[in-house]
């Protein structure tokens, strides 16, 4: 792929490739290394990637990318806590207000690669085949795991819904009923 080619390819897909990172890092400014990292990997390998599947490779490429960006961000906040347990720092906490707290409280308890499934079909607007690409795995194999993981999110909700009626499993259920 020549540098006109490549410039075309990089206009084409960098809005995507950039709001499928922003939706997985906490700043903009992280999603805009995540995305430049991603796409020297591509200008790097651009005779090397695959006809047809550019896309998806940017995409599974931009899964790795950020899966690095974690790892070292986990380094960071490691050598943060035992800096700050020597010299512990005042701290104040602001409540969060988000009209969607539930559902993202609930994304929040299921597991990482469950929500990860969860987001890129809701979010990404991916279909199954694309994250199939993306995953590295079968088409069916991501099937199965979204049924799976749409399924733990409902069943998440519905617990907390429960607990928000005061209806929390082992309680108390009145004379006469069934368990």
């Amino acid at each position: 792929m020549d540098e006109e080619a490549f410039r075309a390819f990089f206009a084409a897909n960098f809005g995507d490739v950039w709001a499928f990172v922003r939706r997985r890092v906490a700043t903009d400014e992280d999603a805009d290394d995540v995305t430049a990292d991603t796409f020297a990997v591509a200008w790097r390998r651009r005779d090397d990637l695959p006809a047809g599947a550019e896309r998806m490779w940017l995409f599974r490429t931009g899964y790795h990318v950020l899966a690095n960006f974690r790892r070292g961000a986990e380094r960071r906040r490691q050598l943060h806590l035992r800096i700050v347990s020597v010299d512990p720092p005042e701290v104040g906490y602001e409540a969060v207000a988000d009209a969607d707290r539930e559902l993202w409280s609930a994304l929040a308890a299921v597991s990482s690669s469950d929500r990860e499934l969860l987001l890129m079909q809701a979010w990404d607007g991916l279909e199954v085949a694309d994250i199939a690409a993306v995953l590295q795995v079968s088409a069916p194999t991501v099937s199965s795991r979204l049924y799976k993981a749409r399924d733990r999110l409902r069943r998440e909700l519905d617990r907390r819904d429960r607990q928000g009626r005061g209806n929390v499993p082992g309680g108390s259920h009145g004379k006469g009923s069934t368990r």
